[in-house]
């Protein structure tokens, strides 16, 4: 069960690193600046790198510490494009307003990917043991 956790996890990081890369560019700030905010196509690039580091920390250690990395990364991608599929939210500090209530097929296998990464990153944070309870 062990190595298909860490696949699942692997796999679904792999997607949303892929998506988050592939659109970084549409995600560029227009004519005039980011009037103070975060560029879009930076915090697109970042969540791609994050996902894929994550993802190789659970293939290459499969501890408690890499899941739960791995779990926020999946989860707040899962959480962020949710929200701004449903809210506008406008901006939020340095984040711009990235509401985008059109759906499409990588949209899709961005939530998917973030999904299953989530969940097999919670089950195994839970079931991974700790230290002190591994066995010599």
């Amino acid at each position: 069960m062990g190595i298909l956790l860490r696949l699942l996890t692997a796999a679904g990081l792999a997607a949303d690193a892929y998506v988050h890369w592939q659109f970084a560019p549409e995600m560029a700030p227009g004519p005039g600046g980011s009037d103070g905010t975060i560029p879009g196509d930076d915090l697109f690039r970042a969540q791609a790198v994050l996902a894929a580091v994550s993802g190789v920390l659970v293939l290459a250690w499969a501890r408690r510490w890499t899941y739960a990395i791995a779990f926020l990364v999946a989860g707040s991608a899962v959480g962020a494009l949710l929200l701004y599929y449903y809210v506008d939210v406008g901006r939020l500090g340095p984040i711009p307003a990235m509401h985008d209530p059109s759906w499409y097929t990588d949209k899709t296998i961005s939530l998917v990917g973030e999904g299953i990464a989530t969940l097999a990153a919670a089950i195994g944070f839970l079931t991974t043991p700790r230290p002190s309870q591994e066995q010599p």
